[in-house]
């Protein structure tokens, strides 16, 4: 199995109630495999396709557009890959308090 390229975290905001970091996909480009610890909202900053790939092999893949938010909640484990063939990115802002 080739290893992917990282997506590039950029943290934007932390002050003790939230967190947001931008995250930067290459075509290809994966975050890891992590396990969320807050609840949080993804606002896509660009089109774009992901694969999610779950515990125990299963998949989905989400449809992400410029502007249009998900909320998802405190537990998630995945690993997220850009699924397409162009650079994307969003904002995750998590609810740490």
């Amino acid at each position: 199995m080739t290893e992917r390229m990282k997506a590039v975290p950029t943290m934007r905001i932390e002050n003790g109630r939230v967190r947001a970091t931008e995250w930067a996909f290459a075509p290809g480009a994966e975050t890891g495999w992590h396990r969320h610890g807050h609840d949080y909202v993804v606002v896509p900053l660009t089109d774009g396709d992901l694969l999610i790939e779950h515990p125990g092999g299963t998949t989905t893949t989400a449809h992400l557009t410029q502007g249009i938010p998900y909320a998802n909640i405190i537990g998630v484990e995945h690993n997220v890959v850009n699924a397409g063939s162009e650079h994307l990115s969003f904002l995750e802002i998590e609810i740490t308090s």
